[in-house]
């Protein structure tokens, strides 16, 4: 199967937002965390229309996964990057870093910036990110952290990984 990354349409809003959902739950987070974590899990056309959203597409055109860029300068922020549960281990999320490593270059940046799910967070450091530090918030009256990850542009990287070696 041949993974292409192609920018989101509006029209792709509502699958967008079934990926991150699926990719959230996929993790086996209590569901009402899911719906707390609703409006950050829901891609909008407004959203698409005014953001740099790229989509995974197989062969058929089926989106596999997506992401979202933000920012401008030397500093942008990696706002998305989910991959839905069945298209994990394929290299969708490879296919997906890469390509925004590859617009963030094209705009200028010096760093991408990265507020990970834990899950997620050995994914980015295959990738040659590094956790720089942790974000903390409140979920249901406890702390939970976030790793903070920074992926510097130009550095000096481990070459990417196969597409086996971590789901992405």
């Amino acid at each position: 199967m041949d993974i292409r990354v192609v920018r989101a349409r509006p029209e792709q809003a509502e699958r967008l937002t079934q990926v991150a959902h699926a990719a959230k739950s996929y993790w086996g987070y209590p569901s009402q965390w899911i719906e707390m974590w609703h409006n950050q899990l829901t891609i909008t056309k407004q959203f698409i229309l005014q953001n740099e959203v790229y989509a995974a597409v197989d062969d058929d055109e089926a989106i596999l996964g997506f992401y979202a860029l933000m920012g401008s300068g030397e500093r942008m922020v990696l706002e998305h990057l989910w991959v839905q549960p069945r298209s994990l281990h394929g290299g969708a999320g490879r296919k997906l870093f890469e390509h925004a490593i590859q617009l963030a270059t094209e705009n200028g940046a010096q760093r991408i910036e990265i507020e990970s799910d834990p899950n997620a967070e050995g994914f980015y450091q295959k990738m040659g990110a590094e956790t720089v530090g942790e974000v903390t918030y409140e979920l249901e009256g406890l702390p939970r952290s976030l790793p903070l990850m920074v992926y510097t542009i130009g550095g000096s990287h481990l070459p990417f990984p196969t597409e086996d070696s971590f789901p992405e």
